[in-house]
């Protein structure tokens, strides 16, 4: 079985203005003891909204979207009603795509991924439609000629079907360039409190054997456009550093890790090596030293708190740390529905999808988008 990967998010640390809005819908066939479909929305990579087939039932994720029925009494009813029908649809895109790859039995994923992205300093904005069946790329909107692309060749004939809806495209171009958008800065409006909030994070430095890579774990920060780095003389260091993923943490805050492996550095340059976080929009930097006393291990731990002070050391297992990190993974995946993406050393792959019962526009009609 292909590997589960959640994509949660796309870090900007660049601009600490853009906020985004994203769909993510997933339709599974074959996957015991999990919906057949599931569809989530999500602000500034924050869930706001949650779908599946078990419930039947749109609802809000976050207290703050309660503010929508101020604005529309049906948002909810007609939520709902979208996501039904995408349920229906994306079932007979799962037969679809089995037939086109000469499928029949086992585990199969159809998702599919919308959003749009919004600078409020700048104006930018950016949007993407795309679609993956187990894995891989299937088809991917390009806003620029608002044609369809089909990265592997059983999605061809949906690309040339689609790409004769001209009006069809013409009303995704309008829908992620302004609809959208209009709706990302409604939902950021309302819950602004939590958005628009900054939280620091406590940093540790973590080593389960003495020839084990020192993770620095930063947990806790909001939002999640974030630096963690490994840093030598003030240098940012690439080689034997690895790079994990933000995942969420169950308060809305996230977490995140980077991994040195010291089995290459000189026992007396280790003061020359520290781990920092920076956050967008913070100018204090958290700097933690690769010191030995600072490090948790099985045989003790020491946490820079956020002031930078260290604690007393105290005993507590790598072990119990990574099933905390390891549930807040599988947590965070049943929330997102089992998102399959592929991730490539330059990014984030682009999804792909299989298209309607045959492709054609009615197939697509059959998924409005929100």
């Amino acid at each position: 079985m292909k590997k589960f990967m959640l994509l949660l998010l796309f870090c900007h640390v660049a601009s600490p203005v853009l906020h985004s809005l994203k769909y993510f819908y997933t339709a599974s066939s074959g996957v015991p003891n999990f919906p057949e479909f599931v569809a989530v929305g999500l602000v500034d990579d924050v869930p706001m909204s949650h779908y599946d087939s078990n419930t039947q039932r749109e609802e809000p994720k976050q207290d703050w979207m309660e503010k929508v029925k101020g604005d529309d009494a049906g948002y909810w009813d007609r939520q709902t009603q979208i996501s039904q029908a995408d349920q229906q649809t994306f079932k007979v895109r799962i037969d679809t795509a089995k037939k086109r790859f000469n499928q029949t039995g086992g585990v199969h994923i159809v998702q599919n991924m919308y959003g749009c992205e919004w600078d409020n300093e700048t104006g930018a904005t950016d949007g993407f439609y795309q679609f993956g069946y187990d894995g891989e790329d299937f088809l991917v909107f390009d806003l620029k000629t608002k044609t369809w692309i089909a990265p592997t060749p059983q999605a061809v004939i949906t690309k040339h079907k689609w790409d004769g809806l001209t009006g069809q495209n013409e009303f995704y171009f309008s829908y992620f360039t302004k609809e959208c958008i209009d709706w990302l800065k409604k939902y950021v409006d309302y819950g602004r409190s939590t958005l628009l909030r900054t939280e620091l994070p406590s940093v540790s430095l973590l080593q389960k054997t003495p020839s084990s890579p020192v993770t620095c774990h930063a947990s806790g920060f909001y939002p999640n456009k974030i630096m963690l780095s490994w840093m030598r003389d003030g240098e940012e260091v690439h080689e034997d550093v690895d790079h994990g993923e933000i995942l969420h943490n169950h308060d809305g805050t996230f977490q995140k890790s980077v991994d040195l492996h010291v089995s290459s550095v000189k026992a007396e340059d280790w003061g020359r090596y520290s781990c920092v976080f920076q956050l967008s929009g913070v100018e204090k930097d958290i700097v933690t030293k690769l010191d030995p006393k600072v490090i948790k291990t099985n045989w003790g731990r020491t946490e820079i708190k956020r002031d930078g002070a260290p604690d007393s050391p105290s005993e507590v297992p790598t072990g119990v740390v990574v099933g905390v990190v390891v549930g807040l993974l599988v947590l965070a995946i049943c929330i997102a529905g089992v998102m399959i993406w592929k991730k490539r050393n330059n990014g984030f792959q682009r999804a792909k999808t299989s298209d309607g019962s045959d492709g054609s526009a009615s197939s697509v009609e059959a998924a409005p988008l929100k």
